[in-house]
């Protein structure tokens, strides 16, 4: 499937606000279950102490990453106090739009957080078709 893409984007937690930040989380991953069904998973991850959050999800293609920013957009602005976003990480090809959007989130939550892409060199999936 050459329009897989995958998305990371890890960030450092402000101190005293992890618990919070965790709720926050439990609740956007709740509305991107019910509200985005073609995305094919969606992770939230601590490190050990707590300091640092990662946040992965997979998407079919491009269309439901576009999708998801568009939705989910709005939900990202409640979680910034919790967190310094430190670095998006798509993993294929995507549009100049959504690049634009990756960016405007990567100020929103973040000031200098680097946006990065990274291009499908090889491989394989085995995820069902659509």
């Amino acid at each position: 499937m050459d329009d897989f893409i995958a998305y990371l984007d890890t960030s450092e937690v402000q101190a005293g606000r992890l618990e919070e930040l965790k709720a926050a989380t439990i609740e956007l991953a709740t509305f991107v279950e019910l509200n985005e069904p073609r995305v094919l998973a969606y992770r939230v991850y601590f490190s050990a102490d707590g300091s640092m959050m990662s946040i992965l999800h997979f998407h079919p293609d491009v269309a439901s990453l576009e999708f998801h920013m568009e939705v989910a957009g709005p939900k990202f602005l409640p979680i910034a106090p919790y967190i310094k976003l430190r670095s998006i990480e798509v993993f294929g090809r995507p549009t100049d739009e959504l690049m634009t959007r990756l960016q405007a989130k990567a100020r929103l939550l973040g000031d200098d957080a680097a946006v990065i892409v990274r291009d499908l060199h090889a491989g394989f999936d085995r995820l069902p078709p659509d």
